[in-house]
């Protein structure tokens, strides 16, 4: 993670930098989830799918691309624990390793939500029997 990740904006059309000190991480989960789904990403197309509207003043605003820097960067750091690596058509493209790496993330995701929930529907079938005791 490069050091000026506190004090840097996500894009010009941002008025300050964001406010949780984890964005860096859910960037990262974003733009390899992106890649994920979508077989070959160049920096470019990450700009405009993260950039935002400008406030223009009293014009309408107007969309404005996000941060290349910061695209770029999170995308080095992907690459350098090996979850993506260059395409030879441009851009970037999930690794092997990535994609098993990503499904095994995803897979234990899932169980927890079913686990949770499992857990939710305990403790509502505990109150109602409570509730039909009680009267």
């Amino acid at each position: 993670m490069p050091t000026w990740v506190d004090i840097v904006k996500t894009g010009a059309y941002k008025e300050q930098a964001p406010y949780d000190p984890d964005w860096w991480y859910i960037r990262a989960a974003a733009l390899a989830r992106h890649v994920y789904l979508h077989k070959s990403v160049g920096v470019g197309s990450l700009c405009k799918l993260h950039g935002g509207p400008k406030n223009r003043g009293f014009r309408p605003s107007h969309h404005s691309p996000a941060s290349g820097a910061v695209q770029r960067k999170v995308l080095q750091s992907l690459e350098a624990i090996g979850v993506l690596e260059h395409s030879s058509k441009g851009g970037r493209i999930i690794s092997q390793d990535g994609m098993r790496d990503l499904d095994r993330i995803a897979v234990a995701v899932l169980e927890s939500q079913r686990e949770e929930d499992e857990e939710d529907e305990d403790d509502d079938d505990d109150e109602d029997n409570d509730d039909e005791d009680d009267e």
